[in-house]
């Protein structure tokens, strides 16, 4: 009977972890924006100064969320010019580990180097325990929250088609041990003029919120290609002594063709 009773109880404890696992509710996103294979250049710009470069990349990768989920590996890349480095050298690199499904993180690496700053950071998202471990501490998050690359790719999958000016969408990002309130705001379809020439795009702005950097809502604005791809073509950031400017001049592996006028 005792032996019995053994067998009754784990098959009642397995069942138990597979209902468990059942019913986690992943979020899912409806469109898709972006594949293994695509890369964005962006050229920096402070003034009439090419001071820096940045280039994404989205990769596959044998890693695995929980359950055996599969993965995109994104990777940025920033880092000042030879000319500009001579006064102030940026060297960052920021990966994310996306759930394909769901374009939220499983895992995030960040390794910062600015002027001499540096900072290391290597994140596990445990959505389905809906935790983040630092390394150091477990933090309580909600399913689905955002890294600070991740939400760059989660943001081109939004519904744009329905979007009308004013209308702000919110969505949730952990960084520096803290849980972040993202609000961006749709302010129309503008053509704008680049390098690489024209491009009918959405602008959008972030919403400020108290006692971040910038104090405007107009101290950061962004276009991004009205097209299936959601790419940012042109960024641009109000600093104490003048703008930053960050501009695209080349992108590969799209899903879709650009919107290029």
């Amino acid at each position: 009977m005792k032996k019995v009773h053994l067998f009754y109880m784990s098959v009642l404890a397995i069942s138990a972890l597979i209902v468990g696992f059942m019913s986690i509710q992943y979020p899912k996103v409806k469109s898709k924006s972006f594949e293994a294979g695509e890369v964005l250049r962006y050229r920096v710009t402070y003034g009439f100064v090419d001071a820096g470069e940045a280039i994404l990349t989205v990769n596959e990768t044998s890693k695995k969320g929980a359950n055996g989920r599969p993965l995109y590996h994104v990777r940025g890349e920033g880092r000042t010019l030879d000319a500009f480095s001579l006064f102030f050298r940026v060297n960052d690199v920021y990966e994310s580990y996306i759930d394909k499904d769901g374009v939220f993180p499983w895992f995030f690496v960040r390794r910062v180097d600015e002027g001499g700053y540096i900072k290391n950071q290597d994140y596990t998202f445990k959505q389905d325990k809906q935790i983040v471990n630092t390394g150091e501490k477990d933090f309580k998050v909600p399913i689905g929250i955002q890294d600070m690359i991740s939400s760059f790719y989660y943001a081109r999958t939004l519904d744009f088609e329905n979007m009308k000016p004013g209308d702000e969408t919110t969505f949730k990002c952990f960084m520096d041990d803290e849980i972040y309130l993202l609000v961006v705001r749709f302010e129309g379809i503008e053509e704008i003029k680049i390098r690489k020439g024209k491009f009918e795009c959405l602008k959008f702005v972030p919403v400020v919120q108290e006692g971040r950097y910038f104090e405007k809502d107009d101290d950061v604005q962004f276009w991004v290609t009205n097209d299936k791809n959601r790419i940012p073509v042109f960024v641009k950031a109000k600093i104490p002594v003048g703008y930053v400017k960050m501009h695209l001049v080349e992108w590969s592996g799209l899903i879709d063709d650009i919107a290029k006028k």
